[in-house]
């Protein structure tokens, strides 16, 4: 029997609590064993592998709820001139970027199938545990319905990757039990427009409350949620008053929605990460003129937002939507959520316990304890004097994920 020691470091175990300094975890197979004081930790007979944290940080692998691992930015014209398995291809760079980040677990927001999500379980491509959606529903017109204006169609479809587009109750239900027949662990619907839309805006309110009734209905069927993209205020309310408990971006937050959203016991998944990445994109020149203002407008918008919720109380967890923002930077967002006001461990927590919560995988992830895997990331900074230094993946020495080490950069 082989067991696996990290030591010599400051454990922040995802709790909240304070640091505990000269701090050991003990891992057996793909668990934590034991974890606490160095000279606390009774030390089993058998082969014993060692990993100095080097005077480092010991913290819970960080939970992305919100990507897009087959997305390297949006562009429409994109999908015309690129073959369907470039995308697969990409997806394996995306994925392994994101492992070595310190993210262990993500929730991808449409577009990646079953097969990516098997493919890293069987251990044929490297990344971060996945729960997918497999392909967001939107109305005709909506946010992720691709034909143009000009009748153009930019979408792509293939066995596993059922459409995306359905309207009235009818339609509504057999595409929900299409991508729950796809492999899907959550249903994601647009509920709003959207900032990358050629059709809509971001406020635009998308689906009647029946339609997303029967969305949330469907999928408890079989005891999984329903995540909603919703900028504007109208959208956000019909999410919530139908029973969705996932709001994603929730730019336009009124007081009503405040209300909503605690009365309900919802989670708010702010990505600001996204959005200040389009609006650099928008300086740059790099946006689609139609998309331009909504970009000014939504990142300004979603800071204030955000720091509304967080003064009310609202749950809110760690989501990027990377693949709109490169992949790669995920832990930024957390700099971002000590922008909007948290302090550096509630913004830990939002990225690790509370993330696990939201995705149900509470007993599983998110905390540093015996009989949970032991997704641990070892970095050489200190995250509650400068949480922003996580954002830079040379901070992050070690990933490991279910007790097997991913990325090692210590000297």
């Amino acid at each position: 029997m082989v067991y696996l020691l990290i030591h010599n470091g400051t454990l922040i175990d995802g709790e909240g609590g304070k640091p505990l300094e000269n701090a050991g975890v003990l891992i057996k197979d793909q668990k934590i064993l034991d974890f606490g004081s160095e000279d606390s930790i009774k030390l089993p007979d058998g082969k014993i592998e060692h990993v100095d944290a080097q005077g480092g940080f010991i913290l819970p692998g960080f939970i992305d709820c919100h990507v897009h691992m087959m997305w390297n930015g949006f562009h429409y014209e994109t999908s015309l001139f690129t073959p369907l398995s470039i995308y697969f291809y990409q997806a394996t760079q995306n994925l392994r970027l994101t492992l070595e980040t310190g993210v262990t677990t993500v929730r991808d927001a449409g577009m990646a199938d079953y097969g990516v999500k098997k493919a890293v379980e069987e251990g044929l491509i490297t990344g971060p545990r996945l729960l997918i959606s497999v392909m967001p529903l939107s109305i005709t017109g909506g946010h992720f319905d691709m034909e143009l204006k000009s009748g153009h169609q930019v979408k792509t479809t293939y066995p596993g990757l059922p459409d995306a587009v359905c309207d009235g109750e009818e339609e509504v239900l057999k595409r929900v039990r299409e991508v729950l027949r796809a492999g899907a662990d959550v249903v994601k619907v647009m509920v709003t427009g959207g900032v990358i839309s050629a059709n809509d805006s971001p406020e635009h309110p998308q689906f009647t409350i029946k339609e997303l009734q029967v969305m949330v209905k469907e999928a408890s069927y079989r005891e999984l949620p329903v995540m909603a993209h919703a900028h504007g205020s109208q959208g956000v309310k019909n999410a919530l008053n139908a029973g969705i408990k996932s709001i994603e971006h929730g730019t336009y937050l009124d007081e009503e929605c405040l209300d909503l959203l605690l009365e309900h016991d919802a989670w708010l998944v702010p990505t600001q990460l996204a959005h200040w990445n389009n609006l650099e994109l928008m300086e740059a020149g790099e946006l689609p003129d139609f998309s331009r203002e909504d970009a000014r407008n939504v990142a300004i918008n979603s800071h204030r937002s955000m720091e509304k919720a967080y003064k009310a109380g609202v749950k809110m967890v760690m989501g990027t939507d990377s693949g709109i923002a490169p992949h790669g930077q995920n832990l930024r967002e957390l700099g971002f959520l000590c922008d909007i006001g948290m302090k550096p461990m509630e913004a830990i927590q939002a990225g690790t316990k509370h993330a696990a919560e939201l995705l149900g995988l509470q007993d599983k992830i998110g905390t540093i304890k015996a009989g949970k895997l032991a997704d641990v990331v070892i970095c050489a900074t200190n995250p509650l004097q400068d949480i922003k230094s996580l954002g830079n993946p040379d901070n992050i020495l070690v990933v490991m994920k279910e007790g097997k080490i991913f990325k090692d950069i210590r000297i």
